[in-house]
Order: C-alpha cells, then sequence, then structure tokens
C-alpha cells in the first residue's frame, strides 16, 4: 500500500512551499520537506501538526525556505517533532542551519505571532489557533494589550544549531535502512537512498524501497550541468549522458514529480548563454556608471552566482574589451551570514561538479589525473592557491552600515544581496538606496508567475516585493530598452517609469505592560499543559529559551507567593473550564500525589500494583550516543580559558536586561545565590555547550567580521537594542522606482523539454505531479499521458498519472492481482526457504482448491489450531500457513472460506514440472562482497569506477542494468593448487556471490 497527500506545494497559485506525507504499509508515514512560504503564516502548518504524532521519520530535499523553512519553527512548537529521526545529506544540513539563523535574525514575521486562542481559550492549540493577523497591518491599534501583534521568541542561533545536530547525515548513493521514531510502527525492511538532484549543492532525489514499492520522490531537480551544481544523478552521475536511466531510479512504482518550471523552455545555447546574458545586463549598467542590484538567497543558488561572477572578473578574457567596464565596478555579496557560507562552500566540494574539484585541485599544484604535484608555468604567486571559492574581487559585506557607506559611493558596482523576497535582509536595504537612480538596474533572477484568480478575495495572501516588481516586469507599461549585446545579441531592460512602490514594514518593538501581562498568561497556559502532560523527569526544549518564564523565582518567599498569585488565579479558571485536563483529583493523581500535592507524605500502597507501588521519581538519562558519554569541553579548559569565561558570566550576569528575571538558581546581587539547586543549572547549560559542540565549527564568524557585533550594530541603527519578548509595529512606507528591471533565469530547475524527455525514460508505473500551478500542472500531465502511452504502447488508460491539490490523498499502490489463500500442512513442510537480507524467498508448484474440499484431518480442526496457524503465517520465513496476494480481504469471522493451496499428486507433478532456468533473486553490493573476500582472506581493493579487483586476478564489474561480469585470468579461472596466490579466486568469488543470492529453481 502507498497513499501520497501533498500539504502544501500541489497546484498553488502562489505557495513555493513543499510538504507531502507518504504512507506505506503497516502505518508508515514519512514527511518528506517542511517548507515554508515567505508569509510565515503557522495556518499553513496546521495540517503537518495533525500528523505530527504519527511521523515514522522526516527527509529533507534542498536548503531553501521551500523545503526547511519551517523545521526550526516546528522543532520548538511541536513538542514530540524532535523526537522523530531527519534525514538529509550534509551540505543541507550545514546550509539550512545557516539559512534559518540568517532568516530569523533578519526577518521579525518568521517568529510568528502569539495565538490568541492560548489566552481566551485555556488548553488550545498553540498552532490550530493561530493568531490573525489581518488588520494587524494597519496604523490604529488603541488596545495596547491586544495579542494579535505579540511575537513568541524566534528560536536562537544555540537552539538552531542544536535542532540540526539531531539531524542524520547520509552520502548519495548509499542504501540507508532508517530509525523509526518512537511512536512508530517498525518499518520491516524499508531502505532510503539518496541521489544527486542538482538544483543545489546536496539536493537530493530519494529513493524509497519498502515491499513492493519503489518510490523515486523527485522535486526541484536539474539535469543541466552547472558551473557549481553537477546535473541530477539519472543516468548515474555528473556529466554522464546515456539512453537509459540508472537501474536504481528506472521503472519505480511511483513517482513523485515536481511541475514547478513545466511551461518555460531553456535558452539556447545552455549555461554559457545564459551567463553571457548576465555579464551583458551588468556590462551595459556599469558602463553608465549604475549599480547592479541582485537579490538571491542566503546559501543555495547564491553559490552559482558568487562563482560566475568571480571568475567573470578574474578572467582576463572577459575583460580585455576597450572599456574595461568589469575591471571598474566594484563587486560585493551583502549577507549576515556570507562569510560563513563561503567557508561552508569551501568545505564540501566533493558534493559539487567535477569541475570544481579539478580547479581546486590545480589550484593547490595538484594534477587532477594523477595525482603528482605539477608547476604551472607563468602562474604568480597571487594566483597560486586561489580556489574555486577563494574571492579575489567578491568582497563579504554583513554589516548594514557598512553596506550603506557602500551604497552611498557613486562608483559602478555589483550587489549581491539576500533574499530573493525582498521583504527581509540586506536586498530590502539595497533596494531603497538604489531605486531612484534611473541608470541602476534590479536583475530579477527567479521567476514568480502565478496564478490570478478570478475574483479578487481580501483573504488572499499578500504580496512580497519582489512578486510586486514581478508584476510591473510582465505588465512592461512604461516600455523596454532594447540594447545591443558584444556579441550582436539584444537584451531586454523595462523601464519602471517612476512608479510607487508602497508597502507595510514590520519591525520589533517592546512590550507595553498590558501586553506583558498576556504574554505571562500565555507562558503559564503553556507550563501548566506540560506539566500535565510531560511525565516527571523529562524537561521540555523550551524550558531555557523564554525570558518571561514563570518558574522563574524572586529573593524572597514573599515574592514568590506574590508572583505565583496571578498565576494560580489563572490557572484556577483553566481547572475550571477544563478540568478533565488540568483539574485532578486525587484518586487521578494516585502516588503522583507526593509530588503534585503540598503537605502530602504518605501513600497506601497496599493491595497497587506496577507504578503505584513506587515512587513517581524518573532517573534523569545520561545522553550519549553509540560511542559513550558526551564529552564536556568545559571541563578540559586551561586556566585561562576559564577565567575569561567566568568573566564573560559575571559580566552577563550583572547587566539586567530588559523584561528578564532571574531565574531560581542565577546569582543575585552581590553575587548571593538565590537556591542551592545551582548544579541542576549547571547540568542545564553544560547540555546546550554540549549539544552545541555536536555541530561543527562551520558556522563560527571569520575575518573579522562577528555575527554579534554585526547584529548588534543593525539592531541599533534601528532602535531594537532590546532583547526578550517583543511586538511588531507596523509602518507604511513608499518608494519611487525609476531604476531598470530585467530578468535571467538562475533558478536551476528543469524545464519543459527535460521532463518531457526524462518521464518516459523513467517509465514509471503511477506519476504523481506536484510542486506548481494549476496550468502548469494540468498541461504537463496531458502531454506525459501521450508521451508514457506512446512509449509503452498500451491504452490511454495504462498511464495513470496524479494530480493532486494540497490535502487530497491519492492510492498509488502496486497494481496487483493478489489474493488471500491458505496453505496445507502438506505443502507446509515441503518448503524451503532461502534468506535474502530481510526476505524470505521459496518457489512452490502446487494445486488450488475451493474451501469445501478439504481433508478430513483439516476439517477436524478446532479453531484454536486454526487460529494457531493464521498466526504463523505472518512470519513468511518460518513457513507460514497464510500467503497474501491482493483481493477484497474476507473478514475474521469467516478465515475457513480461504481457498486451499495444496500440494500436487504423484501423477500430475511429473507432467507439470516446468523447464525454465533458476532465477536468480536479490542484489549484489561491491561494497560486500569485498568485506567478504577480505574476510575469507583475499585481497579485494576497488579499481576505476564500479569495478573490484580480487588477488590481482579477478575483476567484477556491476553494469547499470544490474547485470554482474566476472573476467579473470586463465590461471584464476584454473584452480589447480600450484598455481600460487591467486589460484581458486575466481571460483571463489562465484561462491561468495550465490551465498548472497536465492537460486530459485525453475522445477
Amino acid at each position: 500500500m502507498f497513499t501520497f497527500t501533498p500539504l502544501l506545494g500541489a497546484q498553488s497559485s502562489s505557495s513555493k512551499a513543499s510538504q507531502s506525507i507518504l504512507e506505506l504499509d503497516g502505518g508508515i508515514k514519512i514527511l518528506v520537506d517542511v517548507g515554508w512560504d515567505d508569509s510565515f503564516d503557522p495556518l499553513d502548518l496546521q495540517e503537518l501538526e495533525k500528523h505530527v504524532p504519527t511521523l515514522s521519520l522526516i527527509l529533507l530535499t534542498h536548503a531553501t525556505p521551500a523545503h526547511l523553512g519551517a523545521f526550526a519553527h516546528c522543532c520548538k512548537t511541536f513538542p514530540l517533532f524532535t523526537q522523530i529521526p531527519v534525514y538529509a545529506t550534509s551540505p543541507v544540513i550545514a546550509l539550512g542551519r545557516t539559512f534559518l539563523q540568517d532568516l530569523y535574525t533578519s526577518a521579525p514575521l518568521a517568529a510568528t505571532f502569539l495565538p490568541k486562542a492560548s489566552v481566551s481559550e485555556p488548553g488550545a492549540s498553540t498552532s490550530a489557533a493561530s493568531a490573525a493577523t489581518s488588520g494587524a497591518e494597519g496604523d490604529g491599534y488603541t488596545n495596547t494589550a491586544h495579542p494579535g501583534r505579540i511575537l513568541l521568541q524566534p528560536p536562537t542561533s544555540e537552539e538552531i544549531a542544536r535542532y540540526f545536530s539531531l539531524i542524520h547525515p547520509l552520502k548519495y548513493s548509499q542504501p540507508h535502512q532508517p530509525l523509526p521514531s518512537p511512536f512508530s510502527p517498525p518499518l520491516n525492511g524499508l531502505t532510503l537512498t539518496a541521489y544527486n538532484a542538482g538544483h543545489t549543492v546536496g539536493g537530493t532525489i530519494w529513493h524509497i524501497q519498502h515491499g513492493m514499492e519503489s518510490i523515486v520522490y523527485a522535486v526541484d531537480w536539474n539535469q543541466a550541468r552547472e558551473s557549481v551544481v553537477a546535473g541530477a544523478a539519472w543516468f548515474g552521475g555528473s556529466g554522464a549522458s546515456g539512453t537509459e536511466v540508472i537501474e536504481q531510479l528506472r521503472k519505480p512504482t511511483a513517482l513523485v514529480c515536481s511541475t514547478r518550471g513545466g511551461d518555460k523552455f531553456a535558452l539556447p545555447g545552455g549555461r554559457k548563454k545564459r551567463d553571457d546574458l548576465l555579464l551583458d545586463m551588468i556590462r551595459s549598467t556599469v558602463a553608465k556608471g549604475g549599480t547592479v542590484l541582485i537579490p538571491t538567497d542566503t546559501c543555495a543558488r547564491v553559490l552559482e552566482l558568487a562563482y560566475a561572477l568571480e571568475h567573470a572578473w578574474r578572467d582576463p578574457a572577459g575583460n580585455n574589451s576597450d572599456d574595461n567596464v568589469l575591471k571598474n565596478a566594484g563587486l560585493y555579496l551583502a549577507g549576515r551570514k556570507g562569510h560563513t557560507t563561503m567557508r561552508l562552500a569551501r568545505s564540501m566540494l566533493e558534493w559539487m561538479d567535477e569541475n570544481i574539484v579539478r580547479e581546486f585541485e590545480a589550484a593547490e599544484g595538484v594534477d587532477a589525473t594523477t595525482g603528482q604535484s605539477i608547476q604551472r608555468s607563468g602562474a604568480s604567486k597571487e594566483e597560486k592557491g586561489v580556489g574555486p571559492f577563494t574571492f579575489k574581487h567578491l568582497k563579504i559585506v554583513e554589516r548594514r552600515k557598512k553596506l550603506e557607506s557602500i551604497l552611498a559611493d557613486k562608483t559602478p558596482k555589483v550587489i549581491l544581496a539576500s533574499d530573493t523576497s525582498l521583504d527581509w535582509g540586506f536586498a530590502k536595504d539595497s533596494l531603497r538606496l538604489i531605486a531612484e537612480g534611473s541608470n541602476n538596474l534590479l536583475l530579477l533572477t527567479e521567476s514568480l508567475h502565478k496564478e490570478r484568480p478570478q475574483e479578487p478575495h481580501p483573504d488572499l495572501q499578500r504580496q512580497t516585493l519582489s512578486s510586486m516588481i514581478w508584476d510591473w516586469y510582465e505588465e512592461r507599461k512604461d516600455g523596454v530598452a532594447l540594447e545591443k549585446a558584444a556579441d550582436g545579441e539584444t537584451i531586454e531592460q523595462v523601464h519602471s517609469g517612476g512608479r510607487e512602490l508602497s508597502w507595510t514594514n514590520v519591525r520589533r518593538a517592546p512590550l507595553d505592560p498590558g501586553e506583558q501581562m498576556l504574554y505571562q498568561q500565555y507562558l503559564a497556559t503553556k507550563r501548566q499543559l506540560q506539566d500535565t502532560s510531560q511525565p516527571r523527569g523529562q524537561e521540555n526544549i523550551d524550558n531555557t529559551a523564554d525570558a518571561l518564564d514563570d518558574r522563574s523565582s524572586s529573593t524572597s518567599e514573599d515574592s514568590e507567593t506574590e508572583q505565583q498569585g496571578r498565576v494560580l488565579n489563572f490557572s484556577a479558571s483553566i481547572a475550571h473550564a477544563n478540568r478533565s485536563k488540568l483539574g485532578l483529583s486525587d484518586e487521578d493523581l494516585g502516588i503522583n500525589i507526593l509530588l503534585r500535592r503540598k503537605n502530602v507524605f504518605d501513600w497506601d500502597v497496599r493491595g497497587k500494583k506496577g507504578r503505584e507501588r513506587m515512587f513517581p521519581y524518573v532517573a534523569p538519562r545520561k545522553k550519549g550516543d553509540e560511542y559513550g558519554e558526551f564529552i564536556r569541553p568545559e571541563e578540559y579548559l586551561r586556566a585561562e580559558e576559564r577565567e575569561e569565561a567566568d568573566m564573560q558570566q559575571r559580566r552577563s550576569d550583572s547587566q539586567t536586561k530588559l523584561g528578564q528575571k532571574r531565574r531560581w538558581d542565577e546569582a543575585g546581587p552581590g553575587g548571593r545565590r538565590l537556591s542551592g539547586s545551582g548544579p541542576k543549572r549547571q547540568q542545564l547549560l553544560d547540555g546546550q555547550k554540549r549539544d552545541a559542540s555536536t555541530v561543527d565549527d562551520m558556522s563560527l564568524p571569520e575575518d573579522g567580521e562577528r555575527d554579534d557585533d554585526a547584529v548588534a550594530s543593525d539592531d541599533e541603527a534601528d532602535g531594537q537594542t532590546f532583547e526578550g519578548p517583543a511586538k511588531a509595529t507596523y509602518e507604511k512606507e513608499t518608494l519611487t522606482i525609476n531604476a531598470r528591471l530585467a530578468f535571467v533565469d538562475f533558478m536551476g530547475v528543469h524545464d519543459k523539454r527535460s521532463l518531457e524527455m526524462l518521464i518516459p525514460l523513467i517509465q514509471p508505473r503511477k506519476l504523481i505531479l506536484v510542486g506548481g500551478m494549476k496550468e502548469e500542472t494540468t498541461a504537463l500531465a496531458a502531454e506525459c499521458k501521450k508521451l508514457l502511452v506512446g512509449k509503452t504502447g498500451g491504452s490511454s488508460d495504462s498511464a495513470v498519472i496524479f494530480t493532486p491539490v494540497n490535502g487530497e490523498l491519492v492510492d498509488a499502490s502496486v497494481d496487483t492481482n493478489a489474493w488471500m489463500v491458505k496453505l496445507s500442512n502438506n505443502l507446509v513442510r515441503r518448503l524451503k526457504w532461502q534468506h535474502v537480507r530481510s526476505l524470505g524467498v521459496v518457489t512452490l508448484t502446487a494445486q488450488v482448491r475451493g474451501p469445501d474440499a478439504l481433508p478430513p484431518d483439516e476439517m477436524a480442526d478446532s479453531p484454536s489450531k486454526k487460529q494457531k496457524l493464521l498466526e504463523d503465517g505472518d512470519d513468511a520465513g518460518t513457513g507460514g500457513t497464510v500467503a497474501k496476494v491482493d483481493l477484497p480481504k474476507p473478514s475474521a469471522d469467516k478465515t475457513e472460506l480461504y481457498p486451499l493451496l495444496d500440494v500436487l499428486p504423484a501423477n500430475m507433478a511429473a507432467g507439470t514440472r516446468s523447464m525454465t532456468r533458476p532465477l536468480h533473486v536479490g542484489d549484489l553490493r561491491l561494497a560486500d562482497l569485498r568485506k567478504l573476500m577480505q574476510g575469507a582472506g583475499h585481497k579485494a581493493e576497488f579499481r576505476g569506477e564500479g569495478t573490484l579487483l580480487i588477488d590481482g586476478t579477478v575483476a567484477v564489474r556491476k553494469s547499470g542494468t544490474g547485470k554482474i561480469e566476472i573476467e579473470a585470468s586463465a590461471q584464476s579461472a584454473a584452480g589447480t593448487a600450484t598455481l600460487g596466490r591467486g589460484a581458486g579466486s575466481f571460483l571463489a568469488v562465484k561462491r561468495k556471490i550465490y551465498e548472497g543470492l536465492a537460486v530459485i529453481a525453475g522445477g
């Protein structure tokens, strides 16, 4: 069984977010992607929250907002989300962490709003009752205690790093059997394999194998090779080409494919033509003394743009023109995480295109083919050691003030700035400073096509700045400027005509007293729900995240009682409204009354069983992994390092932050400790440091650009120097746009030609189209139906194509004509099972008889014996008595109506014996064969691509169609004892291969 449910991104008119649920046989649920759009609306995550308690595992495909934008929000908001195993490639983990740290630092709306229902309706879900922000954009707020604009505390950089440290990294083309979540049914041999998807570094096409289901999940892939990102692995890897898709991705039972970009055609000339068009646009603007602003993302597609522009400035052939315009223009990358992104790029070259690896090896003086040192004639000292992401011309800017000073200079320049939506990040600030210049150019790199509704609705999603500007670009109301490029081609730049662009700017501001009371009530409600639903001894991950924590203490018992008074009064109303959860009686509490009630020290355990006889104490578990307990780096600090850490701690403790209270075990004025429970806090702090230490240090700042200093200086410029809970304030802004508009496609996703060429080659039994607008999805479905019918030569009904909408469940199970039969005892005793990995394989020849033709001994079976036989049938490897094959399943009370599968009589067996050749079942992995041969005392090593050399005489290869080829010398094949070490290797290899396969006899 396989059902597919898109939660976001299916036939969507505006949202690019991607979320999908794959449900397999046995109740296994897989969530693929946790995307979010630019509106950061928690209502989009309502359906996802319903599925969280039943999820088995989570897969992430790309490090972009559309695929993991809501990952940190879900980890912080949904209590069970962090217990679900998550799988992704290493670049997706590292780049995704950097992106979300930049997002929550720059975009206030990403923190989401305080749920109104959490205050007005006790016990309501924190996301299902999300605050409606409609109307909050106005300026006429009279009620200062309005919860609709109070922001929740966003995840800190440390919390985001901890969330991403929980993700399990995978490599390409390596099958992996994942671990299920604690509340998931067994996975029963489910296997995941990641393949390169193109589009981004580390982007993934997922192949999911479970029983008879072979599912390929491929969204936002790109078959064309680019400068940095290799093409998708449909044909076997970077630069591979051919007429057949690799065996693992060919003929799946279901292919989930995105239709985004299905209505566009590739630019003639490919990547080179695209890069030349980009440079022609830049030369045209820089020659006039203007500035080019290119909005891009934080850490995904920006690598392709940065590499292309840096090498255009480096290349002497590109700067030998008469005007030499590029040499005189500045090149900048503006983003809070610019240094981190490029440092990560330098550490993951093996995930990029082969040309990047060769360029790095050549820069380091190593031959890419032989591995020997080489001397490059004519190479200067400055050029030596300059790798693909070691920039000579591109300067990284991480501070807003520095960016403003650069843009204040009227010299020509090119600015790469995040984000593509122009709603947050340095791209929005740069747009304000270049918009009025008629010689400037706003160069878009992503198309924002969207379907326009027939009748506008007031509740439609708001438009981003980039979508508004894209509408102007498509309208071309004020004319188009046509210019000749160096190669004679015509480039188009759209005039904006001095039109005014209006939008609502969002800023963070401290809470008013009334809003602080609402925020405290929200925390009290949340804490009370956690206390009743969470077992004692487990700490919530958000315990230290909120600045206003109602478990915090004051300096005396009186102040503690006064603080608890407001909370308890509010909790009393909650218990009255929802007593089933919060107003528990003594009988309901049971032995937990020793912890829940004051002045209760005795509990009668006579006649009690189980947990009711034990004191309700849960020993804290030591955190560790398969290698043992985590090492605490703070325990191994040198004396000067420990002294510096203590000084920083004292300095932070001496500063009282606005709206923040001291916790129970923090030092008060004069260094006086408020409680003796200091070790507990130290243990919690040690746990946070330990979790942060498990993450690689790639996200640390470098080159003197400290992230904290950059954020502090930017917040100081905006008047946001406070910490703790905040609210969103809205300001109407208007900007006059005189700059020209242009577009060059740097999206890096498949086009119409790629889809129409590859889908027939993949030959899926079921095709599910998601991730695009309704028009392009419908058009591509009709075209693919024609192509698949022509490929298979069948009728139009043979090509099964699904085009679901958000929330629609489609059944894409394998089409098998199977039914339930009962095996006779005589037949079961003759079966000889062969085990291949987790499967049991057997061949049999039998006859089917009706249930009324049972032999007397079968008819005399008692009901208990029949039930036992049915239960034993669940294990195929032990010779079960019931074989499952796929027709309408009879009810439990009619099991005796199953047809009986019995042995053939002796006079019929000879006449029906098959003359077919034996069949080999299973899959050979060369890595496993290498371990087996080494364990048997043979020498085995890999030579070339996909070739295993054993004892220097036997070569084993596996072709793309799964065929195993064994080549050996005459001496090895002879197997004579006098031939030396290599004797018998050929036969030994064949023997080990046969041991890993099941040989099904033909007769």
